[in-house]
C-alpha cells in the first residue's frame, strides 16, 4: 500500500467534490473562472478530471507495480490540457 497516493487520491476527491458537486470554482488558480462562459460546465470538467485521476490514484496505491509513480507525471500533464482548453475554447 503506498502512502502517497492514498492522500493525493483523498485530496482529488475532495477538490472533486467541492468544485463538481458543489460549484466552488474559485478554487481553481489559473482557469479565469471569472470569464468562463459557463460555469456548470468548467465545474462539472475539471471535477470530473479529479475524481478520475483519484480513482486512478487509490487504484495505483494498491497495486505494487514499479511504474505506478508515472501517474504523477500524467496528473500534471492532463491538468496543463485541461488549463488550455479551458482558456482557449470557453472564455468569453
Amino acid at each position: 500500500m503506498n502512502q502517497p497516493f492514498i492522500i493525493t487520491a483523498v485530496i482529488l476527491f475532495v477538490l472533486a467534490f467541492l468544485i463538481g458537486v458543489k460549484k466552488q470554482t474559485w478554487i481553481l488558480s489559473g482557469f479565469n473562472q471569472k470569464r468562463v462562459k459557463d460555469q456548470d460546465k468548467l465545474a462539472k470538467l475539471v471535477g470530473g478530471y479529479n475524481l478520475f485521476i483519484g480513482i486512478a490514484m487509490l487504484i495505483a496505491a494498491f497495486i505494487d507495480h514499479p511504474n505506478t509513480e508515472i501517474l504523477f507525471p500524467i496528473m500534471i500533464v492532463g491538468y496543463v490540457i485541461l488549463l488550455g482548453y479551458v482558456n482557449t475554447r470557453m472564455v468569453e
